[in-house]
Parts: structure tokens; sequence; C-alpha cells
């Protein structure tokens, strides 16, 4: 797994899936609150005049020179939930994030919210 203070070093890279296709420009990193670890990416995509950040899980994800590639293809992540490119994550939108991509979703063990942007 990467760690969060590396992993901010590679905003605006480009963000792939399994076979190679770009998917966007990654824009910030998201930790479990219960680990400190990276858990999730926003990736920047759509139109010039219509973007959104998409989230994407980071389980599974390498690195390469100028990329990141992850474990989920490209039309799963465009289709995953989204916040407006100057919005934030409202905690009742956590929930959806996760059942999009299948994973088990608890608060943090005092009820807190499970992601942190960092």
């Amino acid at each position: 797994m990467f760690e969060a203070g590396d992993i901010r070093e590679w905003r605006d890279h480009d963000v792939v899936d399994p076979g190679g296709s770009k998917i966007g420009k990654l824009e910030a990193v998201y930790v479990d609150t219960r680990t400190d670890q990276p858990f999730f990416a926003t990736v920047t995509t759509g139109m010039p005049t219509r973007r959104k950040l998409v989230f994407v899980p980071l389980e599974g994800a390498t690195v390469g020179p100028g990329y990141v590639r992850v474990a989920y293809g490209k039309n799963d992540v465009r289709s995953a939930p989204s916040i407006e490119t100057d919005g934030e994550l409202p905690a009742e939108g956590e929930p959806g994030i996760f059942g999009h991509y299948e994973l088990e979703y608890e608060t943090g063990t005092g009820g807190e919210r499970r992601l942190a942007r960092r």
C-alpha cells in the first residue's frame, strides 16, 4: 500500500484502468480514518465545461511513471458516485461510494466518518 505523504505527490497524474485506458487525473486522496491509510482517490473526469470528481478505491493500485493504475475498469469508475470539482463529500454520501464498489461500509469506531481527505 502507499504512504499517505507519498501519494499526494501524484496529484494530476493520469489514472488508468487495468487495461491502460485513461480514466482521468488524480485530484485527491481520501484515507480510512480507522487506519490513516490511503483508501480512495478522486479522479477528475468529464468534458472541460462539465468536470466532476469520481471516487475509486486504491486497493490493488500500482504506480508507474506519471500514472496510477487502479484495479477497476474505466466504465465502473466513471459511473461511480461523484462530487463537484469544488465540492466536498458529505458524510451521508460515504455509504454509496462503498456500495458502488461492493465494499463493506462501517463508520469509524466512535461513529465518525470513515473517509478523510488528505
